[in-house]
């Protein structure tokens, strides 16, 4: 009987032990997922409107849950806010690209192919010529215009025309909090718009009419230019634009030597100039005796030998002459 008197103790105590043991332990709050929104005031047409957009989503107790419903302040832990990926970001992408090519005729009509592969187009494009060592080379400047989901690839295709790629620049322009807010004020423009029909139609006279149409007038002005831009700016998201500057590959240029300075007088340059006159002066010479002995002479001698025989002829028929008639005639 004793016995089952300890064994009994001994239960009860070990069961209060482990239920001092779970009355110690903090429990865990059950957490729940509660979304984030920020709330800005944006004033439009004078008018105060509260813009309202969720940026994640946070892990919440249910207590803490219950309050944020109830609307009442609670604060936020921002260390466990989870932001989303956003793969709907509107990103204006663009890019400049210098290559050197060897062919800029091929280069054209091969960025040109690009462009149509990737789905895009040609924007602008412009050719010229430039004098190198005498001759002309052509260079080209084309932008195009390629989907945006395109954008890398139609770069390392490009990057496969050049034999160098001497300069390349890539930028990118986040508008999509632009976009949203030109999204949130083209929402309140329409809304101020039906309150302004509802108003035309209540009018009575035909001033109110023209005074309400005037106003309504000017809010559908600004909801064209708020759809203009909102128009341009996912245009421009979707396609990027790329620039690519064509440059021909040019030879390389001879060195000039550069000239030694010489002193103002040497007299070796003056002794080989002179000796070098005296030679030029012995060649003339020589040329001008073999052109005489060759063309002159057989030229000129027979007139000259006729002519000088024909005198020699004459001067002695004439001394013969002279001599009869020095000589005395004997009498008979």
């Amino acid at each position: 009987m004793f016995a089952k008197t300890r064994i009994v103790l001994a239960l009860l105590v070990t069961i209060a032990a482990l239920a001092l043991l779970v009355s110690c332990c903090p429990a865990e709050p059950l957490m729940v997922e509660h979304a984030v929104a920020v709330t800005k005031v944006v004033e439009v047409e004078g008018e105060a409107v509260v813009v309202t957009v969720e940026v994640g989503t946070e892990k919440l107790s249910t207590a803490q849950a219950a309050v944020a419903a109830s609307g009442e302040d609670t604060p936020i832990n921002y260390d466990a806010l989870t932001l989303p990926y956003r793969s709907d970001r509107l990103i204006i992408k663009n890019a400049e690209l210098s290559l050197l090519v060897t062919d800029t005729d091929n280069a054209i009509d091969r960025t040109a192919q690009i462009a149509a592969d990737t789905g895009g187009y040609i924007l602008s494009s412009r050719v010229w010529y430039q004098e190198w060592l005498g001759d002309n080379y052509k260079y080209a400047t084309i932008t195009i215009g390629v989907p945006a989901h395109q954008f890398e690839a139609a770069m390392r295709r490009l990057r496969g025309l050049a034999v160098r790629v001497t300069d390349e620049n890539a930028s990118g322009q986040d508008v999509t909090d632009e976009y949203v807010d030109l999204q949130s004020r083209l929402e309140n423009l329409e809304a101020t718009r039906d309150r302004i029909r509802t108003f035309l139609d209540q009018t009575t006279t035909v001033t109110e009419a023209l005074t309400i149409n005037e106003e309504l007038k000017v809010v559908e002005e600004e909801i064209a230019l708020v759809q203009g831009r909102m128009n341009y700016l996912f245009d421009r998201a979707a396609y990027s634009t790329i620039t690519v500057d064509l440059n021909p590959e040019l030879p390389d240029a001879t060195p000039t030597p550069t000239p030694t300075p010489k002193p103002p007088w040497d007299p070796g340059d003056t002794i080989q100039q002179a000796g070098g006159t005296l030679g030029a002066i012995l060649c003339a010479l020589a040329e001008l005796a073999i052109w005489l002995g060759i063309v002159v002479v057989p030229l000129v001698a027979p007139p000259v030998i006729v002519v000088a025989f024909i005198a020699w002829i004459v001067r002695r028929w004439t001394r013969r002459q002279a001599n009869k008639k020095s000589t005395p005639q004997p009498n008979p």
